[in-house]
């Protein structure tokens, strides 16, 4: 993910009572709690008429037992799919933002309460009574982070994690993990289609990904940028986190033909000092401009005022010439913006004459 060092507020253990709470409230639980992974090869649920969905999630078995009512996203990536999707209704909380939403769901967005900017406490989303939660980073849902996915479902609520997190992807060490194999938006588009199907609104999911599919094409179409060099650097100025070879950014690079200054790093956001980067001299900077308040330099104002004023960067050839890039955090983590990526960089280096 973009690199986040924010921490969720103390987790308190759930009240005693919270289980039974939740069944009494008139949420939609999806299995009772503490009943293990519900029903089996039939597909169909406890409920009525209701339709299960059972799949393999991050090596994890879920099973969704009818559409959700009440869902939590935990991170800004998955709840934009949900919002993409048209899902407001049916979610009661977000959480954990690094830029504002996504242009055009404005309006969806604003009827969904955000539980908080950055990582909510455990008992703040049982709070909202969640019957499925979904989440794109293992830091989130996992142990230092809200609460690990065994947690809510020990009450009965199923989770859900972005393969693009945990496929091809080791996340066993201390920073923000790294790729065995580089990432795709075939995964991405997997995401969709999973959380259409957990929603029941199939159709919905398949008309975003051909529209984000058809983006990536018009975006791409005959450009040649083979002798570009890009650097993308995400956050903080003391140690900055720049990308490695085979995320997000590598599927924007990859799928304009450029490469990638540090794609000898398989870490996801290695931390770089400026003279390496001023060595690597890449002919531009793709520069994340963040609203959160997490770490040093995250808007791009501040990133380039530090650029042109310290010693061992003013000189780059990209800072002289200003061939800056501005994305938004979620077009360099893996998600549907990535494909608003792929358009912002192919767009700079047509204007900057590096396209062919």
């Amino acid at each position: 993910m973009g690199p986040d060092v924010e921490r969720a507020d103390t987790v308190h253990l759930p009240r005693p009572a919270r289980c039974s709470v939740l069944l009494l409230t008139g949420a939609l639980l999806l299995t009772a709690c503490g009943s293990g992974s519900g029903s089996g090869s039939s597909g169909k649920s406890a409920t009525a008429g209701a339709q299960a969905v059972t799949f393999d999630n991050c090596g994890q078995k879920v099973t969704v037992k009818a559409p959700p009512k009440r869902a939590v996203s935990l991170n800004q990536g998955t709840s934009e799919i949900l919002l993409s999707l048209g899902l407001a209704d049916r979610m009661v909380g977000t959480a954990t933002w690094t830029d504002p939403v996504m242009k055009g769901l404005e309006q969806a967005n604003a009827k969904v309460p955000r539980l908080a900017d950055n990582r909510p406490s455990f008992e703040k989303v049982l709070d909202a009574e969640p019957d499925f939660v979904a989440s794109s980073f293992t830091s989130t849902l996992g142990k230092g982070g809200v609460a690990p996915r065994e947690k809510f479902e020990e009450l009965g609520v199923p989770t859900y994690l972005s393969p693009t997190d945990c496929e091809g992807k080791d996340n066993s060490g201390d920073g923000d993990g790294s790729r065995t194999k580089p990432l795709a938006m075939d995964t991405v588009y997997r995401e969709v289609r999973e959380l259409a199907r957990v929603f029941g609104v199939e159709d919905r999911g398949e008309k975003l990904i051909a529209r984000l599919k058809s983006r990536v094409t018009k975006a791409t179409s005959g450009i040649r940028a083979e002798n570009a060099t890009v650097l993308y650097w995400f956050a903080n100025q003391e140690s900055p986190y720049m990308a490695g070879c085979c995320g997000a950014p590598g599927i924007i690079t990859n799928a304009l033909g450029a490469k990638n200054v540090f794609d000898d790093s398989t870490q996801e956001w290695p931390q770089i000092n400026w003279e390496t980067v001023a060595d690597r001299n890449p002919d531009v900077l793709v520069i994340g401009d963040l609203t959160r308040k997490s770490q040093t330099a995250e808007t791009a104002a501040k990133k380039i005022a530090f650029l042109e004023s310290n010693p061992a960067t003013r000189n780059m050839e990209a800072v002289k010439k200003k061939r800056y890039v501005l994305l938004s955090g979620q077009a360099m983590n893996p998600t549907i913006r990535t494909v608003e990526g792929v358009e912002k960089v192919a767009a700079a280096l047509r204007a900057y004459g590096l396209a062919g």
